[in-house]
């Protein structure tokens, strides 16, 4: 045997699988496609979001929680509807990990070294239902370090097996196919790629050099999802969410590709939901891309007006950081809007001064370097936008700005091949809402949700700008923001018991055979079911990582 256990996949859940087995003196052969500079995969990239119930940074807010209600809402986010066969286990993951989040995770978190914001974000608002989608409490918790926090104390000690011979790095490998020998994972076969040295996130190259064969006990295949791969996308589009997009911006690195999702399949292993995914509504075309494609997620308060293609306001639950894939139905199957890839915000420069937050460890700089100087001085106490986010409106291919309502909807059409917008149409809808601001009570229902997330003081103090007319010259310029689809995660996957041990055709185990991280849909071949509360997918990975590297130790001991 080359090792006790191999992990395919160096990402966060493959590194913290490789600690767990490490750290009980299992030896590990640690296999990626890519190089050392990659080193966490896709979730050095991610904003830190953590999922957290009843936490203190809750309790000091004023958040009152609870398992009962987060279950609730993981329920009716989750819509679980195939509970006797493909959501089997899913069920059991997602009541696991809701227990998880309520209980030992943050204690397990710091004692990896990994800290939080004192602030809580409300991700995922909701369907405007009790029992739909959505958080009915702020939930998000921020890591210091942003992903790449996250995923720092987890490389140090994949460093440091290294060097004391109890994991052994196989980069630029590209496993092809799976050993499953008289029922039981064996190894792994794949190719070995010629070296590239490109920065972190930059796309490689794919030229063979040779083969390579590898033996083990066990495996653990942690190799990510599909989201760089369009046409996957589009394969798996569900008819539900409408006609998919002919044009997409890219929220990933080019390696997560979903080749190991096939080699599984080919191998004997089940793959169950793989129609639920997880795109977002507010891409940007990032101005200084790294990865082809490359696009960033604005992270919206509640104030800025969403209009379709057409300059129509969305309808509810379609409102700025309420209904994720509630606004990509809609987007999708309205008829007469099927076929533009684009919607629009329309906002102001007070809006994106206290609302806007772009979604990644690069953009957000003072939070990655644990600087908190520069997160007070920036985000608390300073004036005007982030710079990140002012690098966008200056650089980024989708703003706009101007003085007057007329002036921007001009400049917004000269970005589509059609002009496709009516100043005076979005004048009458904007003049309609502003004339709600005058009360401190509105029918208008994002208006109404303002001033309910102003009533939560981190909203108030960070997050949500006071409430104010759009087309009030004070609070002005106008701004006017293209968005577009961005691809980012598969909700479903490999079929995994709680041990994470990845099941075959027959729904038994296969011996030797773990999953964790994203291609098993973050544990259970889906624990999100058709929807997601946020903050859920890096500690999804942690979670399910976690009891796959448990689970091969015990098996190799």
């Amino acid at each position: 045997m080359d090792a006790d256990v191999i992990v395919v996949g160096a990402g966060l859940a493959g590194l913290v699988a490789a600690h767990e087995l490490t750290s009980r003196g299992r030896r590990v052969a640690l296999v990626d496609q890519e190089n050392a500079a990659n080193l966490g995969g896709q979730a050095f990239w991610s904003f830190g979001g953590l999922f957290l119930v009843d936490s203190p940074e809750q309790r000091r807010l004023g958040i009152k929680d609870s398992v009962d209600l987060a279950w609730n809402d993981w329920q009716g986010s989750a819509r679980f509807d195939r509970t006797e066969d493909e959501d089997s286990w899913a069920v059991r993951w997602a009541r696991a990990y809701v227990e998880f989040a309520a209980g030992e995770k943050r204690s397990w978190l710091a004692g990896h070294g990994i800290k939080l914001l004192p602030t809580v974000g409300w991700a995922e608002r909701g369907d405007l239902r009790a029992h739909g989608h959505g958080n009915s409490v702020p939930r998000f918790h921020i890591a210091w370090g942003t992903g790449t926090g996250v995923v720092e104390p987890f490389t140090r000690y994949a460093q440091e097996a290294a060097r004391e011979g109890l994991l052994t790095f196989h980069h630029r490998h590209q496993v092809d196919e799976l050993v499953i020998e008289d029922g039981a994972a064996r190894g792994v076969r794949g190719t070995v790629l010629a070296d590239d040295d490109s920065p972190r996130g930059v796309a490689s190259n794919r030229d063979a050099i040779g083969d390579f064969h590898l033996t083990a006990q066990a495996v653990v295949v942690t190799s990510g999802g599909i989201g760089a791969d369009h046409d996957i996308v589009r394969r798996y589009w569900p008819q539900r969410l409408g006609t998919p997009p002919a044009e997409m911006v890219t929220g990933v690195p080019a390696y997560v590709d979903g080749r190991m999702l096939d080699i599984s399949a080919d191998a004997g292993v089940r793959l169950v939901n793989r129609d639920r995914m997880w795109h977002y509504t507010e891409g940007l075309q990032n101005w200084n891309p790294i990865w082809p494609g490359h696009g960033i997620r604005i992270l919206p308060g509640p104030s800025s007006l969403w209009f379709d293609a057409l300059g129509r306001r969305l309808p509810d639950p379609c409102l700025p950081g309420y209904d994720t894939l509630g606004t990509l139905e809609h987007l999708r199957t309205t008829e007469d809007i099927a076929g533009h890839d684009h919607s629009w915000f329309i906002l102001t420069q007070k809006i994106i001064e206290k609302e806007f937050a772009l979604s990644g460890s690069e953009q957000n700089p003072d939070i990655t370097a644990k600087d908190r100087k520069a997160f007070l001085r920036d985000r608390v106490l300073g004036k005007g936008a982030p710079g990140p986010v002012t690098d966008f409106v200056r650089h980024g291919a989708d703003f706009v700005v101007a003085d007057t309502l007329e002036r921007l909807v001009e400049k917004m059409n000269a970005l589509t091949d059609k002009p496709l917008l009516d100043a005076a149409g979005i004048r009458r809808q904007i003049e309609a809402r502003d004339l709600q601001i005058a009360n401190p009570y509105s029918k208008d229902s994002q208006v109404q949700g303002i001033r309910n997330a102003r009533r939560y003081i981190g909203d108030r103090l960070g997050r949500v700008a006071t409430p104010h007319r759009i087309l009030d010259p004070a609070a002005g310029p106008l701004i006017g923001v293209k968005l577009h689809i961005l691809t980012r995660k598969t909700l479903g996957g490999i079929q995994t018991d709680l041990d994470s041990r990845a099941l075959g055709a027959d729904g038994t185990a296969i011996d030797g055979l773990y999953a964790a991280g994203e291609v098993a849909g973050f544990g259970g071949g889906g624990v999100h079911g058709y929807n997601a509360l946020e903050g859920t997918f890096l500690g999804g990975c942690l979670f399910s990582g976690r009891a796959a590297g448990r689970a091969a130790a015990r098996q190799t001991a």
